[in-house]
């Protein structure tokens, strides 16, 4: 009985084993720097990783703003740059943005390794391999592109603009925006934010 309980758990392991061509047959498909593919029928913007534990860097920005100079959110406003990279646990896929605050000047790797091990890393993102294949992966990014990665809703609230929070039934992903070229690939979102107590220059520079 016990040999059998244990081979269905691996057949059925296998089961879900899609490949990367299979789920994305019906998508279309960006090459570049991270290829990218767009599932219209849902709305969503697929990511495939490849280069692991590989560092690059992660810029968000402002494409339109908000109108109001007191607030701060202006047009082409760059957000905080970071070195970042992918790493793999299991079905899982982090984005990690390692310490650079605090670095050994020194040759010694074991030094070195002493100091990556003493302070913190912060984890940005966590993704689910959802296929696989030839060592590359592929992950639903979605929700990683219409996060609130500018600060919006903490920048407002500071300012005792109100409290906001993404509202993701009303964002998407901005297809016509969105490129991918050898050396770098760009995302465009259309985001939409929904809150309670609006301050003053909220109220004069939004419609509703």
């Amino acid at each position: 009985m016990v040999k059998k309980y244990i081979l269905f758990l691996i057949l059925v392991g296998f089961g879900f084993a899609e490949s990367i061509a299979d789920k994305t047959k019906s998508m279309d498909k960006m090459d570049g720097y991270l290829n990218l593919y767009w599932e219209n029928e849902t709305g969503k913007l697929w990511l495939e990783i490849s280069d692991f534990n590989q560092e690059f860097l992660y810029v968000n920005s402002l494409m339109a703003g908000m109108g109001s100079n007191d607030v701060g959110l202006d047009r082409g406003q760059l957000g905080n740059g970071r070195i970042v990279y992918f790493h793999r646990v299991g079905p899982k896929v982090l984005m990690i943005q390692p310490n650079y605050y605090y670095r050994a000047v020194t040759d010694d790797p074991r030094e070195k390794k002493s100091v990556e091990d003493g302070f913190a890393k912060s984890t940005l993102w966590g993704f689910t391999v959802e296929a696989e294949e030839d060592n590359r992966v592929l992950v639903d990014a979605t929700d990683f592109f219409l996060n609130d990665a500018h600060g919006i809703v903490s920048r407002l609230k500071n300012q005792k603009m109100g409290n906001y929070n993404v509202d993701k039934s009303r964002s998407a992903i901005h297809l016509p925006a969105t490129m991918n070229f050898p050396n770098n690939t760009e995302v465009e979102a259309l985001m939409t934010y929904k809150g309670s107590n609006p301050g003053k220059y909220v109220r004069q520079t939004t419609p509703t």
